[in-house]
């Protein structure tokens, strides 16, 4: 319960921006590339929360770059990285045969399985969110209005919405647990 309260915390005033700013979608797409982190996570033996960071941090650069320069429409790419990346997921830890992985555990979540450490780190991360989001909320919302003025009062929009989209990242990595790669995007 507590693990899912500090979910919940974290996910309410960052769903703001998701929603204001019409990035459903990019939320969709983070959560379904966590399956791939996940997969990677395993296969070079760290922690999958380490992995589902990492390809977050990845795909948030491939997606602002695109979308910087698009040479596809956005809703195209984010369905093209979304199921890619998932899919890429499922067959990687298919092939890994020597590992016994709880792939529903990961698509769904499982709450009982939180540990105190999984506590800690929720509230650790959606505390150090918090305080970024706080500090954020006005350049945020500055550029949720109209990118171009936010740029034309001096604010370097590239490096906000990348930030944006890394505290999501950091966000489906700890729910992941909790709530499961698939619905945590209900929650944003």
């Amino acid at each position: 319960m507590l693990a899912g309260i500090g979910v919940a915390l974290v996910a309410g005033p960052l769903g703001c921006f998701v929603v204001w700013r019409k990035m459903a979608y990019f939320g969709d797409t983070m959560a379904h590339s966590a399956l791939l982190g996940v997969a990677l996570g395993l296969l070079f033996g760290v922690a999958p929360m380490i992995g589902v960071f990492a390809v977050g941090l990845v795909v948030a650069l491939l997606l602002s770059g695109f979308l910087q320069k698009p040479f596809l429409s956005g809703d195209t790419l984010l369905g093209t990285l979304s199921h890619a990346s998932l899919a890429l997921g499922v067959l990687l830890i298919s092939l890994m045969t020597w590992l016994r992985v709880d792939l529903l555990g990961y698509l769904f979540g499982d709450i009982l399985s939180v540990t105190r450490t999984d506590l800690l780190w929720i509230y650790a991360v959606g505390g150090i969110t918090l305080i970024l989001l706080a500090r954020l909320w006005r350049p945020l919302l500055a550029l949720t209005v109209d990118r171009e003025l936010a740029g034309a009062e001096g604010m370097n929009v590239i490096s906000c919405e990348l930030t944006l989209m890394l505290v999501i990242a950091a966000v489906i990595a700890l729910a992941m647990k909790v709530v499961g790669i698939l619905l945590i995007t209900s929650m944003l």
